[in-house]
Protein backbone atom coordinates (compact mmCIF):
# COMPACT_ATOMS: atom_id res chain seq x y z
CA UNK A 1 0.00 0.00 0.00
CA UNK A 2 -0.43 2.40 -1.72
CA UNK A 3 -0.91 1.21 -5.29
CA UNK A 4 -0.81 3.82 -8.05
CA UNK A 5 -2.19 2.88 -11.47
CA UNK A 6 -1.58 5.39 -14.28
CA UNK A 7 -3.29 5.19 -17.67
CA UNK A 8 -2.47 7.56 -20.51
CA UNK A 9 -3.61 7.70 -24.11
CA UNK A 10 -1.14 6.91 -26.89
CA UNK A 11 -1.57 10.33 -28.52
CA UNK A 12 0.07 12.16 -25.60
CA UNK A 13 3.81 12.91 -25.76
CA UNK A 14 5.13 11.50 -22.49
CA UNK A 15 8.90 11.45 -22.99
CA UNK A 16 9.88 9.40 -19.92
CA UNK A 17 7.12 7.46 -18.18
CA UNK A 18 9.51 5.97 -15.61
CA UNK A 19 10.58 9.47 -14.56
CA UNK A 20 6.90 10.47 -14.32
CA UNK A 21 6.19 7.53 -12.01
CA UNK A 22 9.12 8.55 -9.83
CA UNK A 23 7.79 12.14 -9.67
CA UNK A 24 4.34 10.84 -8.71
CA UNK A 25 5.91 8.68 -5.98
CA UNK A 26 7.83 11.69 -4.67
CA UNK A 27 4.63 13.73 -4.67
CA UNK A 28 2.93 11.06 -2.57
CA UNK A 29 5.81 11.06 -0.10
CA UNK A 30 5.69 14.86 0.01
CA UNK A 31 2.11 14.79 1.32
CA UNK A 32 3.28 13.23 4.59
CA UNK A 33 0.62 10.52 4.28
CA UNK A 34 2.93 7.66 3.30
CA UNK A 35 5.20 6.34 6.06
CA UNK A 36 7.58 4.21 3.98
CA UNK A 37 8.62 5.04 0.42
CA UNK A 38 9.11 1.34 -0.37
CA UNK A 39 5.38 0.79 0.19
CA UNK A 40 4.47 2.76 -2.96
CA UNK A 41 3.87 0.50 -5.95
CA UNK A 42 3.28 2.43 -9.17
CA UNK A 43 2.77 1.31 -12.73
CA UNK A 44 1.74 2.86 -16.04
CA UNK A 45 -0.21 1.56 -19.01
CA UNK A 46 -0.41 3.26 -22.38
CA UNK A 47 -3.97 2.98 -23.68
CA UNK A 48 -3.84 2.10 -27.37
CA UNK A 49 -7.56 2.09 -28.12
CA UNK A 50 -9.67 4.80 -26.54
CA UNK A 51 -12.47 7.27 -27.15
CA UNK A 52 -13.15 10.49 -25.25
CA UNK A 53 -16.73 11.71 -25.68
CA UNK A 54 -18.56 11.81 -29.01
CA UNK A 55 -17.45 15.05 -30.69
CA UNK A 56 -14.80 15.07 -33.39
CA UNK A 57 -11.38 16.37 -32.51
CA UNK A 58 -8.19 15.20 -30.90
CA UNK A 59 -8.60 14.28 -27.24
CA UNK A 60 -6.65 12.33 -24.66
CA UNK A 61 -6.33 11.70 -20.95
CA UNK A 62 -4.07 10.86 -18.06
CA UNK A 63 -5.90 9.04 -15.28
CA UNK A 64 -4.39 7.91 -12.00
CA UNK A 65 -6.09 5.58 -9.56
CA UNK A 66 -4.56 5.53 -6.08
CA UNK A 67 -5.59 2.63 -3.86
CA UNK A 68 -4.95 3.20 -0.15
CA UNK A 69 -5.85 1.39 3.03
CA UNK A 70 -9.18 2.76 4.25
CA UNK A 71 -9.36 5.31 7.03
CA UNK A 72 -8.20 8.63 5.59
CA UNK A 73 -10.41 11.69 5.77
CA UNK A 74 -11.97 13.26 2.66
CA UNK A 75 -9.66 16.25 3.13
CA UNK A 76 -6.57 14.00 3.15
CA UNK A 77 -7.77 12.20 0.04
CA UNK A 78 -8.32 15.54 -1.70
CA UNK A 79 -4.80 16.61 -0.73
CA UNK A 80 -3.38 13.41 -2.24
CA UNK A 81 -5.48 13.86 -5.38
CA UNK A 82 -4.38 17.49 -5.82
CA UNK A 83 -0.71 16.53 -5.42
CA UNK A 84 -0.99 13.88 -8.14
CA UNK A 85 -2.95 16.13 -10.53
CA UNK A 86 -0.27 18.81 -10.22
CA UNK A 87 2.43 16.34 -11.31
CA UNK A 88 0.31 15.00 -14.19
CA UNK A 89 -0.31 18.50 -15.53
CA UNK A 90 3.43 19.22 -15.52
CA UNK A 91 4.45 15.85 -17.00
CA UNK A 92 5.12 17.14 -20.51
CA UNK A 93 4.85 20.05 -22.88
CA UNK A 94 1.35 19.41 -24.12
CA UNK A 95 0.72 19.91 -27.85
CA UNK A 96 -1.68 22.50 -29.19
CA UNK A 97 -4.97 21.21 -30.51
CA UNK A 98 -5.46 18.28 -28.13
CA UNK A 99 -8.13 18.45 -25.43
CA UNK A 100 -6.43 16.69 -22.49
CA UNK A 101 -8.22 15.58 -19.34
CA UNK A 102 -6.37 14.86 -16.09
CA UNK A 103 -8.07 12.70 -13.48
CA UNK A 104 -7.29 11.10 -10.14
CA UNK A 105 -9.45 8.63 -8.24
CA UNK A 106 -8.75 7.63 -4.65
CA UNK A 107 -9.93 4.13 -3.77
CA UNK A 108 -10.18 2.67 -0.27
CA UNK A 109 -8.78 -0.84 0.23
CA UNK A 110 -10.35 -2.70 3.12
CA UNK A 111 -7.80 -3.25 5.89
CA UNK A 112 -9.45 -6.48 7.00
CA UNK A 113 -8.93 -8.22 3.66
CA UNK A 114 -5.72 -6.61 2.37
CA UNK A 115 -2.76 -8.96 2.42
CA UNK A 116 0.91 -8.21 1.94
CA UNK A 117 4.12 -10.16 2.34
CA UNK A 118 7.63 -8.93 1.66
CA UNK A 119 10.65 -11.02 0.76
CA UNK A 120 14.00 -9.28 1.02
CA UNK A 121 17.21 -11.02 0.00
Amino acid sequence: MPHLHLEYTRNLPLPDVDALLLRLNHALMGTGQIANEADIKSRAVEVQTFRVGTAPGERGFLYAKLALLAGRSPETKKHLSDALIAVLKEAAVWPEGIDIQFGVEIVDMQRESYGKERLQS
